[in-house]
């Protein structure tokens, strides 16, 4: 098949769904409410529903018997039949999509199909693209976690001893999952009313410290038996694709109430996710290394290839109600110590059974240096410094009103850019009780 990287529908340069990308969707028009998957190109989606009812499919026998996935409102059905498909179907897509393949004129030159199924981004609603049955929150972005640590603990031991030996997770909420462009109420809780009091008191109010954890998830497109680990040399072939994560985080809830058990209010009340999977074959170019650990691995964890996880670039911009844009954070995903197939075979190594749309997340990601972290509360040093906006605003955390949006993409051809769009929310202000 063609490697051009032109198509016969118009892509502007920087877009992050390019010919080499076709990322995966759930979309709906006012037209046709009923969602269904699609595929991003350029500045459209096409929505395969209309596309496999017209005959878009007829150059690809091995997807005939399978045609219904893509009538279906979730993706799960798609991401069930495996990687090999899903790598044939991206192909036969990226053909249809462009000038000089053989298959290149099945949508081109159908008018009807194309005014069917080609629709402006603009004019599309997009879902969340999977069933996700369960959402498991990792920690592997070391330099998050030693900051942490530095600001919890000290700079003694500011990883705690297992860090570098397990893959750190905690099980987090999945029915609280929002698209990119979705709003949410700043949570409320039990706060500390006097950290350094001997008797600790607490009351009940909002969040006063609301702030972003900029992450990576992967969805899973495989299952394994309860009792069966998933092997990490094989873990690859369970994962579908990739979307930016945003754990949002009540940093004084979190600290009241994590001990003994972990994050739980703090933490369930909205994650949000980028709206399109970029599959794991599109990501496949860009591997490299994970960073690097001075421990040994048990050997469940040893894995063969040693480019393991991927070198997106990520940013993160905070739009206040009342000012301009600032650019928070630039870093890669390349930050961490753990890869997603090590993280999927120690979450299966006790026997845990997987399913299909299972969506793992990666855990804070940043760098080492000023302007490379992914939350506020290691920019504020733990809320004792003010962070300077554009506009002559402040923070320390977030307010009502502000617009957080996280952006993804790897390469640097911009007319082959694999990106993941945006992951943004808007925050409001808390519900109100009785």
């Amino acid at each position: 098949m063609s490697n051009t990287t032109t198509s016969w529908v118009p892509i502007p340069p920087g877009s992050h769904f390019s010919i080499a990308n076709i990322p995966f969707g759930i979309i709906s028009t006012e037209e046709r409410p009923a969602p269904v998957p699609a595929v991003a190109i350029g500045e459209h989606a096409l929505d395969l529903a209309q596309f496999a009812t017209g005959n878009g499919f007829s150059g690809l026998d091995n997807i005939s018997s399978h045609l219904n996935v893509f009538s279906e409102p979730t993706l799960n059905g798609f991401a069930a039949l495996g990687r090999p498909v899903h790598r044939e179907v991206r192909a036969y897509l990226q053909d249809v999509l462009r000038s000089d393949t053989q298959f290149g004129r099945i949508l081109k030159d159908n008018e009807e199909l194309r005014q069917k199924s080609l629709i402006p981004l603009n004019k599309v609603q997009n879902h969340v693209p999977m069933t996700i049955g369960d959402y498991t929150d990792f920690f592997a972005g070391v330099n998050h976690a030693s900051t942490m640590g530095r600001i919890l603990r000290g700079a003694a031991n500011p990883l705690q001893p297992n860090y570098l030996h397990v893959p750190v997770a905690y099980h987090s909420r999945s029915s609280s999952i929002i698209i990119s462009g979705s709003q949410f109420h700043r949570p409320s809780g039990q706060v500390l009313q006097d950290p350094t009091a001997e008797v600790k008191e607490p009351k009940f109010s909002p969040t006063n410290r609301l702030d972003i954890e900029l992450e990576l998830g992967v969805f899973l497109c495989r299952e394994n038996k309860l009792g069966v680990p998933v092997p990490v040399n094989s873990a690859e072939e369970a994962i579908f694709g990739a979307v930016i994560v945003n754990d949002w985080s009540a940093r004084d809830i979190q600290a009241w109430e994590y001990v003994p058990l972990g994050p739980f209010i703090a933490k369930n009340f909205a994650t949000t996710i980028s709206s399109w999977v970029v599959l794991a074959d599109a990501l496949e170019p860009f591997l490299t290394s994970s960073l690097q650990r001075d421990r040994q691995m048990l050997p469940y964890l040893q894995e063969k290839r040693v480019e393991n996880v991927w070198d997106i670039q990520l940013r993160v911009d905070l739009k206040p109600s009342n000012g301009p844009i600032t650019t928070l954070s630039r870093t890669s995903a390349k930050n961490v110590v753990w890869s997603f197939a090590q993280m999927l075979a120690h979450h299966s190594v006790g026997g845990c059974n997987m399913r299909v749309g299972d969506l793992l997340a990666s855990g804070t990601i940043s760098g080492t240096e000023h302007g490379t972290q992914g939350s506020l509360v290691e920019q504020n040093k733990g809320g004792k410094e003010v962070i300077q906006l554009n506009g002559g605003l402040e923070r320390k955390f977030l307010e009502d009103g502000d617009s957080i949006t996280i952006t993804g993409w790897c390469g640097h051809d911009q007319n082959a850019l694999v990106g993941f769009g945006d992951c943004s929310s808007l925050i409001l202000p808390a519900v109100q009780g009785d």
